[in-house]
């Protein structure tokens, strides 16, 4: 178990608001101001900012921080949630179809997290992969804008889908604000 000792300080990059990741003026999410008009675009914006909220709290650690892990017994880390919303993003093209399912991304159940070593080109890989699919699932949604359409298998609405996407990306969010801080002490929403 570590010690407080070995625990690395908190800190910020913001000076305005010291509970931020970074000063208004250098966040690049879209937080301030007046919000999208209509129900889809609002979600797009909020699963818009989770996305991008989730790449700042990767931006400038090395490989070697990226795949560090939680707490024991955990596999979880910054490298390996990338590579979970990757694999999680193509799946979601799953619920849109009738037809057979795309492949895995990594393989066998917790491949993603248990696969997410640290080596340069695994975390280029998880960015990549993780762009693609990103892609993938936002075009093969842009093919329905009733957000009360239900498709493939399950029935599911596209809103559901749209906001199970939200939902995720906000858990995994939080799990990355307390890796982060793990990893180098840095904190902000």
């Amino acid at each position: 178990m570590a010690r407080m000792s070995d625990q690395p300080a908190r800190w910020t990059e913001a000076t305005v608001h010291p509970d931020m990741w970074a000063d208004p003026e250098k966040d690049p999410r879209t937080l301030e101001g007046p919000g999208p008009d209509g129900e889809l675009a609002t979600l797009q914006d909020f699963l818009a900012n989770y996305r991008l909220t989730l790449r700042m709290k990767c931006e400038g650690l090395d490989p070697e921080q990226l795949a560090r892990r939680s707490v024991p017994p955990s596999t979880m880390s910054l490298l390996g949630l990338l590579r979970h919303l990757a694999e999680v993003e193509r799946d979601w093209r799953n619920w849109l179809t009738d037809g057979d399912p795309l492949p895995k991304l990594y393989g066998a159940r917790d491949a993603d997290f248990e696969g997410a070593v640290p080596e340069q080109a695994v975390v280029d890989a998880a960015y990549a992969d993780l762009e693609r699919e990103q892609a993938g699932t936002d075009a093969a949604l842009a093919g329905f804008p009733d957000l009360a359409e239900r498709v493939g298998k399950d029935g599911v609405a596209i809103r559901e889908l749209m906001v199970h996407r939200i939902d995720e990306y906000a858990r995994h969010c939080g799990h990355a604000d307390l890796l982060r801080e793990c990893v180098d002490g840095r904190v902000g929403q």
